[in-house]
């Protein structure tokens, strides 16, 4: 895959096709959203929200969710907020997610079939409070979207005037709603 990816970013660049993508590093709709990693939202995302290269800063993860105070995901949006001039933060989860009742021990024992150890997995629990805690999903996604919202919106770090929502969108259809 790694090669045909090259192959066709060679063509890419020859044919200056990048030059329709050009924009700077500062976000036009002064908006961070913070959306599932999920392959059907890749193109969907943008489009059913009318996004182009350059609107906005996504950071996308597993389940859009916000997993540690002080994680990737807040380092990600303070960046975003401070240096980039994002006044508005979206966190938009999706129906049918794969981050939905997923099993912290289901994920060790697949783990423990591609070789790595128990020791290797008791080495992540000094990392971030324990690999249960933080390897586990969420049952309802819109209870998931509200807890990331409410640990942004509470945040020390994060200023009060910045504008935080949460979403829902339907990974077939696009359609988006708001949460509480």
């Amino acid at each position: 895959m790694l090669k045909e990816m090259l192959e066709h970013n060679k063509a890419f660049v020859a044919e200056e096709r990048y030059k329709e993508y050009q924009t700077d590093k500062y976000p036009s709709k002064k908006t961070a959203i913070l959306a599932c990693m999920d392959t059907r939202l890749t193109a969907l995302l943008p489009a059913a929200l009318g996004l182009k290269n350059g609107d906005v800063k996504l950071i996308k993860n597993a389940g859009a969710v916000v997993s540690h105070p002080y994680g990737s995901v807040i380092h990600s949006l303070i960046v975003a907020i401070y240096e980039l001039g994002v006044e508005e933060i979206l966190v938009i989860g999706h129906d049918d997610c794969g981050m939905q009742n997923i099993n912290s021990e289901n994920l060790i024992q697949k783990m423990h079939e591609h070789g790595i150890t128990d020791v290797d997995i008791a080495r992540s629990d000094g990392a971030t409070g324990g690999i249960q805690e933080w390897l586990v999903g969420f049952c309802n996604v819109e209870d998931a979207v509200n807890g990331s919202v409410e640990i942004i919106k509470t945040h020390p770090l994060i200023p009060k005037d910045v504008r935080i929502y949460g979403l829902i969108m339907n990974p077939e259809t696009g359609e988006v709603r708001q949460v509480c």
